[in-house]
């Protein structure tokens, strides 16, 4: 496993994009941020520092769901517990994060993405279920490079066993989001959901009708249809319930 974990640090350092300095992480109000951006299973989270691959602030629950010591934990017993079989596609998955985050969106917008995709990663119990895994730059050096992230893993066995091998980037602060990127050398084909796209999915997932959803966000009841239309053909979703649930797994709600 050592030769994959190495493969997977790889990308970090030969795209140059890590940090070649410390960084001082801002004061972060953790059970806000978290609560905002998971709450689909059970989940953990960690900081991990690309400066020097060390780790800080690790839930306890990592214990409950892998049975490491989060006092003692290393990066590399989180990288070994990834189904081997996964590894590649996550060395791919995040060389396109990185590639999507600097020549698509812009060095300048780092910080307002979170990184969604899932792997399969061995449990307390010895079995392999799927996770999804989130992760907020936290921090950038002088010239951009990540600095700190802050990682979330949550258990999706019981939602899905199918791994897409698809990664998204969901836009924070009313940035626009990019769904399903296909890794390809060019990214491929992918799905862009404007910022008022979201909003609509959002009280879409919080059971609001078009008139609501209308007086929520101060448009009319045409425009909503129109919006819902929009996202339906975008996502190929048929229903309400399968939106929401794509949804959920991606990391959009």
């Amino acid at each position: 496993m050592s030769i994959q974990i190495n493969k997977l640090k790889n990308v970090w350092g030969e795209g140059k994009k890590t940090a070649i300095q410390s960084t001082t992480l801002p004061k972060l109000d953790f059970e806000k941020l978290i609560s905002s951006i998971t709450s689909i299973g059970p989940f953990y989270f960690y900081i991990i520092d690309f400066y020097d691959m060390s780790l800080s602030n690790v839930s306890p629950s990592i214990y409950d769901m892998h049975g490491f010591d989060p006092k003692t934990v290393t990066f590399d017993d989180i990288l070994n517990s990834i189904h081997p079989d996964d590894m590649d596609f996550v060395a791919k998955a995040e060389s396109v994060n990185i590639d999507f985050l600097y020549k698509n969106i812009g060095i300048d917008k780092v910080l307002d993405y979170k990184a969604n995709f899932s792997f399969r990663s061995k449990m307390k119990n010895g079995n392999y279920e799927l996770l999804n895994h989130q992760a907020i730059i936290l921090t950038v050096d002088e010239q951009g490079r990540f600095g700190k992230s802050l990682n979330i893993h949550t258990n999706i066995d019981h939602l899905t066993k199918t791994n897409t091998n698809q990664i998204s980037l969901i836009g924070l602060n009313g940035f626009p989001s990019y769904m399903n990127i296909e890794m390809l050398p060019t990214f491929g084909s992918y799905i862009k959901y404007t910022k008022r796209e979201i909003e609509i999915i959002k009280c879409i997932s919080e059971g609001h009708s078009n008139k609501n959803i209308s007086e929520i966000l101060h448009i009319s009841e045409s425009t909503v249809k129109k919006h819902r239309n929009n996202i339906s053909k975008k996502s190929g979703c048929k229903n309400s319930v399968e939106l929401i649930n794509k949804s959920m797994l991606q990391g959009l709600i």
